[in-house]
């Protein structure tokens, strides 16, 4: 009998996982937990509603919406100049670049740009608390009192937590030599952690200044 030829078989090659980086996960679920806490202090707020119509009332027109208004605003335009920083890290691009006759900002720059803005909300929200102090309004006043300026600062110490992210990205920037992937991730990360606190700041400008 002749020998009889077996056809060969080849094993599928497999085909390369793109896993997610492990710091932009853990952000995620870190930033799932800080939902929950900012729940508790909408909570707060919702609960005051119901139980001191009254106060709330009186408290609320003591409350200056333009100027939230305004301040709002720069903080939401820092989203978008953040974002534009990313972009330029996706683009492995840390600093201005010139091309065309076209200048094109970095990631350093927008990022010194959101970083501005977002130290003119912080000091808009601290010259508001001022304000209210002089009309009569200190923490210590009422309940109203005590859940704004609690609700307000801790959200304030998240954007100084994010101003001091921007410049330990920006440091990193100028200390590499490469600018890489690696730091691409971080910018990211960071812009993760901004766009989180500047939703939240809506939500509680919402429920703060409009909820009557």
């Amino acid at each position: 009998m002749g020998n009889v030829t077996t056809p060969a078989t080849y094993a599928p090659v497999p085909r390369g996982i793109k896993r997610p980086d492990p710091v932009a996960v853990g952000t995620i679920v870190w930033l799932g937990s800080e939902v929950m806490f900012f729940a508790g202090l909408f909570a707060i707020y919702f609960t005051l509603r119901s139980t001191s119509p009254e106060l709330w009332a009186a408290r609320t027109d003591l409350l200056n919406v333009p100027f939230a208004l305004v301040n709002t605003l720069i903080l939401i335009a820092s989203s978008f100049t953040c974002q534009a920083g990313v972009f330029a890290a996706e683009r492995l691009q840390p600093y201005t670049t010139h091309a065309d006759g076209k200048r094109k900002w970095g990631m350093v720059e927008w990022f010194f740009l959101t970083f501005a803005l977002g130290a003119v909300f912080v000091a808009g929200q601290v010259w508001e608390y001022s304000q209210l102090v002089m009309e009569g309004m200190p923490i210590s006043a009422d309940s109203y009192a005590s859940a704004f300026y609690l609700t307000t600062g801790f959200h304030a110490l998240h954007v100084t937590g994010g101003l001091i992210a921007f410049l330990l990205v920006i440091g990193r920037a100028y200390a590499v030599k490469n600018f890489t992937a690696k730091e691409e991730t971080t910018a990211i990360v960071v812009s993760y952690y901004w766009h989180f606190v500047d939703v939240v700041w809506i939500a509680l400008f919402l429920v703060i200044y409009f909820l009557k």
